[in-house]
């Protein structure tokens, strides 16, 4: 029996809300670091064209990061103490970390470079995470997909104003 049935209703709701606690704090967290740099030397970088308004970045991200506390919550509901639930929170867990961790790289220490790094990183962690959630929760991973693609644009994005700025 997995812990989904076993488990006490106010146990799954303690799930969901630090579930969505977790994932949001990271956002902000990630925000500390780039809040020192966004208005400073963000706007001094070139560009490419694809480059997104500034206000649709926060959008973005507090949506993925909804999307990503649901997620979790998700497959954490199935029983941590099952192995491939565990195997999906730590993945989680990893990919999390190289989330605040590039904003750190690229916005904290102004390095394009660190950052690419850390988002391929990133990208590594995310595609476990999304194969370790679909193990347990179709629908889990369903909610990650959003953001896994931005990522990957992230990633080219971050990958373009690497080589503009040198």
């Amino acid at each position: 029996m997995n812990d989904t049935a076993a488990a006490p209703r106010s146990i799954q709701w303690f799930r969901l809300i630090a579930s969505l606690v977790i994932t949001q704090l990271a956002g902000v967290l990630g925000g500390v670091f780039t809040a020192s740099s966004v208005h400073s030397w963000y706007p001094t970088l070139e560009k490419p064209w694809f480059t997104p308004p500034d206000a649709v970045f926060p959008v973005v991200w507090t949506a993925l990061y909804l999307l990503m506390g649901v997620a979790l919550y998700l497959v954490w509901r199935e029983g941590p103490g099952r192995p491939r639930v565990r195997a999906g929170l730590v993945a989680f867990a990893l990919q999390l970390a190289l989330n605040v961790l590039w904003s750190f790289c690229f916005f904290g220490l102004r390095s394009p470079l660190l950052g690419l790094a850390d988002i391929l990183l990133l990208l590594l962690a995310l595609f476990w995470t999304f194969l370790a959630f679909a193990r347990v929760s179709r629908p889990a991973a369903a909610l990650l997909s959003p953001y896994l693609l931005w990522v990957c644009f992230a990633a080219l994005l971050n990958a373009a104003i690497w080589w503009a700025n040198g």
